[in-house]
């Protein structure tokens, strides 16, 4: 990696053939966006939709590269309905299963980049992080840097696809429209390879 590399226990991703992983996270409620539209003249438009607190969905993503390989996008959604006893966002064994299931799939050792969210950095994760040293690196962004994350273009990407004006009627409605546009970007490698061109960083080839 390209802009002081990306390391880990003394070792870059390219010593270790591994893939590198930016993780972040986004929110959405039903609240709908701001829009523009047409109407008769003197006459606003409103659509009415559930408010705030009929819930929200949190999403987790991976995007993830490694030289010669199709970058992949891995995800998982958590839906908070507000009843009782139900956890209202990811944990730190959510975060956990996501990057387990990135092992799984990917088949190598992986760099993970991440912010130093609580439950990226409490003592369970790093924990689970010492236990996974012989295929698991982890590297901390910097605060406040949103620019080297090339996940954040996911959630870009999405905001401009189908949530785009989306006044979603439930919480069910607001899942598939986020799940479907994940999984069009999933297909499509070259959008995730230009996530990571947005921020300017590059793989070096092995």
């Amino acid at each position: 990696m390209e802009d002081g590399g990306v390391a880990g226990r003394g070792k870059a991703a390219a010593d270790l053939d591994a893939w590198v992983c930016f993780e972040d996270e986004c929110g959405r409620t039903l609240r709908a966006p701001v829009a523009r539209t047409w109407a008769p003249r003197g006459v606003t438009p409103v659509v009415h939709v559930p408010g705030r607190r009929a819930g929200r969905i949190s999403v987790a993503a991976l995007t993830c590269y490694r030289p010669g390989h199709r970058s992949r996008l891995l995800y998982r959604v958590h839906v908070y309905r507000r009843r009782k006893d139900e956890k209202a966002s990811f944990t730190w064994a959510d975060y956990r299963d996501l990057v387990l299931l990135a092992h799984r799939q990917l088949g190598a050792p992986i760099v993970l980049i991440w912010d130093n969210l609580n439950r990226h950095t409490c003592a369970e994760m790093r924990e689970f992080v010492a236990e996974s040293a012989d295929w698991l690196r982890v590297v901390h962004l910097p605060a406040y840097a949103p620019d080297l994350n090339p996940t954040e273009g996911v959630w870009s990407l999405l905001n401009r696809g189908g949530l785009a004006n989306l006044a979603a009627t439930g919480l069910d409605e607001l899942v598939r429209v986020v799940k479907r546009g994940l999984k069009k970007i999933q297909y499509r490698p070259h959008l995730i390879d230009g996530c990571l061109t947005g921020t300017g960083l590059a793989l070096k080839p092995l």
